[in-house]
């Protein structure tokens, strides 16, 4: 499917987890003290749910506590201005239950930054869109670059 107000393929929700299961960093976005804030963050894709591991005090935890965020992750080439997007919107949310806690700390995510973080945030992937430039092949999980 192409979407003919931008030239992009439309990407199927399959192929947006794809692309968002091999890809490390990403951008949340949410709400601090009433502006929109964006962060980049490292994750992992655990199913459809995607995971970030940051610090109990961090601006990132106070504000995702049940917000509806955004999330995305992108691949763009600019010499040959080729790419992809992929957008999540869903619920965050700070887990709070112990065995949870055990289970998302045996997955393979380091937090990003030094220090403490003991704090895992889990975002539902609610809607999932996403576009790729026409004649990218997404099949392969990257850019055709």
């Amino acid at each position: 499917m192409r979407s003919e107000s931008t030239g992009l393929r439309t990407l199927s929700r399959q192929e947006c987890l794809r692309l968002l299961a091999v890809t490390p960093i990403g951008r949340i976005v949410f709400t601090d003290r009433a502006l929109p804030a964006v962060q980049p963050v490292n994750y992992l894709l655990d199913g459809e749910t995607i995971v970030i591991r940051t610090a109990g005090g961090s601006r990132l935890a106070a504000a995702t506590r049940e917000a509806i965020v955004a999330f995305e992750v992108d691949d763009i080439d600019p010499v040959t201005r080729t790419g992809w997007s992929v957008t999540v919107l869903g619920l965050a949310r700070g887990v709070t239950d112990p065995a949870e806690r055990r289970r998302l700390a045996a997955l393979p995510l380091l937090p990003w930054a030094r220090g403490d973080a003991d704090h895992f945030i889990v975002l539902t992937a609610d809607r999932v869109s996403g576009g790729a430039s026409a004649g990218l092949v997404t099949a392969g999980l990257g850019s055709s670059r």
